[in-house]
């Protein structure tokens, strides 16, 4: 069963870091490339840039629960919830699966 997760290409594991404005403040987030493609699904999806979305959910989160501890591990939480919510593009469902 592990061959299935350990034979996964690298670049999948590998970071990225990508500098963007979140609410004005520029910044960078640093995430596995996987993350990255999925916020880009999950931006395509909305009809809005990776960093419009990225920005609008700081927002959201500052209201519901203020300054988040670890915006990055919400990042790849918020990309858990997306797969598993069923709304990711179906050429995204048939290379999951």
């Amino acid at each position: 069963m592990c061959e299935v997760f350990a034979g996964q290409d690298p670049h999948r594991y590998a970071l990225t870091t990508r500098r963007l404005r979140i609410n004005g403040q520029s910044t960078s987030i640093r995430l596995e490339n996987a993350f990255w493609d999925i916020l880009d699904q999950i931006s395509t999806h909305d009809g809005v840039s990776t960093p419009a979305f990225i920005s609008q959910l700081h927002s959201e989160v500052l209201i519901l629960r203020g300054e988040p501890q670890n915006f990055t591990s919400l990042l790849r939480t918020a990309c858990l919830v997306f797969m598993a919510s069923g709304t990711r593009p179906q050429a995204a469902q048939l290379a999951a699966e």
